[in-house]
């Protein structure tokens, strides 16, 4: 609970970089920004193929991406526009 509670007192683009920054290791940030851009790609309503031509994000990576989008709770309330 002190993760959710720390993010939730993040209120601009800044500061939420440098609390990443100091949480996560260039890797992490990284896969973590990895999935984030193919969750919107696929709320755009790209196809599967066409996230993986555009992405190097690993297969096992991208269905789970792809079934949050379709049936969690967290990625279309966030990230659509």
């Amino acid at each position: 609970m002190e993760l959710y509670s720390a993010l939730v007192k993040i209120d601009n683009v800044e500061d939420c970089k440098n609390f990443l920054d100091d949480l996560l290791t260039a890797k992490e940030l990284d896969s973590l920004s990895g999935r984030v851009h193919c969750a919107k790609l696929f709320i755009e309503g790209k196809t599967y193929i066409e996230v993986t031509n555009e992405t190097t994000v690993s297969s096992a990576t991208l269905a789970r991406v792809s079934k949050c989008v379709k049936k969690g709770k967290g990625y279309n309330k966030i990230l659509k526009d």
